[in-house]
């Protein structure tokens, strides 16, 4: 028996902001499929705006429409479809990539880079396949990298799913499906940040802030935050920048004089390609730069190609933080309970559904730094 939902679907993309006027994203009410073998029914608890979900909304990056967005979730197992080890009751944070366990990517530990969880994402499917949300009017609206968790209910592979406690609150527990994996395994594993490294961060939304929080736990020593918005900085600032430096032109040389010539380890989370080339300028001599923003697919990188070899420099793409999933949420999860990482700082605005559209409005400002839904 199929269950009824009100989710927030996006049926046309690159409409103008406010989208308060233009209301891109419409909450309507689905039905939604029971869950096949190795899927969950989720009653979603919990989600947050990221500025992936914006980029679709935006028409920056093209989606099959119309599709129920959202991707950084929490919420509670209502049913479990056959081979799954997952029960009703369980609470579990959602992962935006479904990794099959199967392909080489999987095999080799890299499951962020999962084949047919990037094939089933592209087209808006399950990684089973199909569609589980059928619209009043016939139509089966996608589904947004296998979560879509701007919907009270969702149904989800069970590789999307990672079993967490239930005292943990589910809208702190959602940040970990996203913004804290995205962030914080960029600076563990990515940028491999040690202790005594200077790091910098170029924007400072909810993956910059869990970047710079991870980056202090590795011991960084000089630790810079860069953005435009004044009052991102003063939060950086709280939690554990030894410096702030404005957004803008004189971003890098800033960063250079503070740090003695170059950070060793950058982190740009922003998508803006500008921004990612002064990220690069403002890395050290053998140092590394993690990108972890989405740019338009459109737009294209130049940089002095000597330095790369003559200034033994990297430049590293990161997706979805190169963490695992099923180790990295419960790690994460355990450093926040030790004040390691106090993610629940990033949390700034709670919504209803009905506000997401407003809730687009201050991510495309820079006003918010993480935004949750809470159901």
């Amino acid at each position: 028996m199929s269950t009824t939902t009100r989710a927030a679907v996006l049926v046309e993309s690159g409409r103008p902001a406010p989208y308060a006027s233009s209301r891109p994203l419409r909450v309507v009410p689905l039905a939604v499929d029971p869950p096949g073998p190795g899927e969950l029914l989720v009653r979603v608890r919990a989600a947050g705006l990221c500025h992936s979900d914006l980029s679709v909304v935006d028409g920056s990056r093209l989606r099959p429409l119309p599709m129920a967005l959202g991707h950084e979730a929490a919420g509670e197992v209502v049913e479990a479809g056959e081979g799954t080890e997952f029960a009703p009751g369980d609470h579990v944070v959602l992962s935006f990539v479904p990794a099959c366990g199967h392909c080489p990517r999987c095999v080799a530990g890299r499951p962020a880079l999962c084949e047919p969880g990037a094939a089933a994402n592209g087209s808006g499917t399950l990684l089973g396949g199909g569609l589980r949300f059928t619209a009043a009017d016939g139509t089966r609206p996608r589904h947004h990298l296998g979560v879509s968790a701007f919907s009270e209910y969702t149904v989800v592979s069970a590789r999307s799913a990672v079993k967490v406690d239930p005292d943990l609150p589910l809208e702190v527990a959602a940040l970990f499906g996203c913004a804290v994996l995205t962030g914080a395994g960029a600076a563990f594993y990515s940028a491999r940040v040690a202790p005594g490294d200077s790091v910098a961060v170029f924007g400072l939304g909810g993956v910059g802030l869990a970047a710079l929080l991870a980056a202090k736990a590795a011991g960084a020593s000089t630790l810079v935050a860069v953005d435009v918005v004044e009052s991102k900085r003063d939060l950086a600032a709280e939690l554990g920048a030894t410096h702030t430096v404005a957004g803008g032109p004189d971003a890098v040389e800033a960063v250079r004089e503070i740090t003695g010539g170059g950070a060793e380890k950058v982190v740009e989370t922003t998508g803006v390609v500008p921004v990612l080339e002064q990220a690069y300028r403002a890395t050290a001599r053998g140092g590394t730069t993690v990108t972890v923003g989405l740019p338009d697919p459109s737009r294209e990188l130049t940089l002095p190609a000597l330095s790369l070899v003559a200034e033994e420099r990297t430049l590293r793409g990161s997706y979805l933080g190169s963490c695992v999933p099923r180790r990295d949420v419960p790690r994460f999860i355990g450093m926040y309970r030790s004040g390691t990482l106090p993610v629940d700082a990033l949390l700034s605005h709670r919504l209803t559904l009905d506000e997401v559209n407003e809730g687009f409005d201050r991510l495309h400002s820079g006003e918010a730094v993480r935004q949750v839904i809470v159901m």
